[in-house]
């Protein structure tokens, strides 16, 4: 089971980036996914996600209206649009099979048992 991150970099407030997740050893298909950040010295924040059934998404509020979430039978995306200085962390992509992972309005870390080695994202200008 691996999941390997990529897309991230350093970028100047208003960029764009695209992190994608290669998974293997299991069928994306039927597992939740989400994307974290984490930066030194706080937990691990939850960003988005999409319910494996219905198709539910969640976005935290800080990132509302600039990242999207999406997924096909192999990857996961983020992509993230008018980066802000703020967004700076470590990003990590995450499944779950469980159903009780993502809502609407909340996502919910401890059911996520599969994680990548997360991905840089550093925005300074």
């Amino acid at each position: 089971v691996q999941l390997v991150e990529s897309g991230g970099g350093s970028v100047q407030p208003g960029d764009s980036l695209r992190l994608s997740c290669a998974v293997s050893g299991f069928e994306l298909a039927y597992y939740t996914v989400g994307w974290f950040r984490q930066v030194p010295g706080k937990e691990r924040e939850g960003v988005s996600c999409i319910n494996r059934g219905d198709g539910t998404t969640f976005y935290t509020t800080s990132v509302k209206g600039r990242f999207t979430i999406s997924r096909d039978n192999a990857k996961m995306y983020l992509q993230m649009n008018s980066l802000k200085p703020e967004d700076t962390a470590v990003y990590y992509c995450a499944a779950a099979d469980s159903g009780y992972g993502c809502y609407s309005r909340a996502i919910r870390k401890a059911e996520f048992d599969k994680w990548g080695q997360g991905t840089q994202v550093s925005v300074s200008s």
